[in-house]
């Protein structure tokens, strides 16, 4: 009995000598859908490795990479000079690897008849010039504008992408996630806002044209679509470890057929 206890107990050592967890920070836009199925499937694979994934926005995810607290930063937006400098403070060189691309959707409710907007109406909206839907040819009533918060990638992107870098309206209302802003939107018939491409088909709401144009994987990838955008990985330099094999992982057939089925484009094979 005794020789049996010891012989579990070395097993378990030997598992937890194995064992890996991989901590993966970062953002919403990738953290709350695709990365998750994208662990799961890398799990199938690899048994003896866990994770740890946290999707609050890109800023903690790069700041996450800058501390040591993470092996991954997810980011829907390139590291700020700033952070670079930060980073470079602290002995990291922060490494971006392109692992999808993006989309930022404008969405509406179902219930509003709007199909389409300018470019230059979006700003409007967007900064508050323009307060009612009667201006941009809907229905009257007060938009309601549904934006991400300010440690969010997309919130930046959005920025700097849709509205020149001007501020939002006073009266936006700042959501955690691709996800909330769509539930909103959905439930509100006046409401506007943004969301990635994974979350444009979310019940109860609709993508806005922008200019004749919406997001499809071909006007993402040929930036066609005003609002096409890079995703990331983030990490101290080259990947190493388990943090290399699960890139690897990501960016292979079994990883991009994921990412496209979870609703990203594939980045151009080099």
């Amino acid at each position: 009995m005794k020789k049996l206890t010891l012989l579990a107990i070395a097993a378990l050592a030997v598992t937890s000598l194995h064992a890996q967890k991989l901590v993966i920070k970062g953002s919403d836009t990738l953290g709350a859908k695709l990365v998750p199925q994208l662990a799961e499937a890398y799990k199938a694979k690899n048994p003896g490795v866990s994770f740890e994934i946290a999707a609050e926005g890109s800023t903690t995810g790069i700041t996450a990479i800058i501390d040591g607290t993470a092996q991954i930063g997810m980011s829907s937006r390139r590291a700020k000079p700033t952070e670079m400098s930060a980073g470079t403070a602290k002995g990291v060189t922060l490494k971006p690897t392109i692992v999808a691309h993006d989309g930022i959707g404008i969405i509406v409710s179902a219930a509003n008849p709007l199909t389409k907007l300018t470019a230059r109406q979006v700003e409007q909206i967007f900064a508050g010039d323009i307060t009612d839907w009667s201006a941009v040819g809907g229905n009257p009533g007060k938009i309601s504008i549904y934006t991400r918060n300010t440690s969010s990638g997309t919130y930046s992107d959005f920025k700097a992408l849709a509205m020149k870098n001007r501020d939002y309206a006073g009266s936006s209302q700042k959501m955690a996630g691709n996800e909330q802003i769509a539930a909103e939107v959905a439930k509100n018939p006046t409401g506007i806002g943004y969301v990635g491409l994974a979350y444009i088909n979310d019940a109860g709401v609709k993508v806005v044209a922008v200019d004749g144009k919406t997001p499809t994987p071909e006007s993402v990838l040929n930036h066609t679509y005003p609002y096409a955008r890079p995703t990331f990985y983030y990490t101290n330099g080259d990947a190493t470890g388990e943090a290399a094999k699960f890139l690897e992982f990501t960016l292979s057939d079994e990883g991009q057929k994921i990412v496209r089925e979870v609703g990203f484009v594939s980045p151009p094979k080099s």
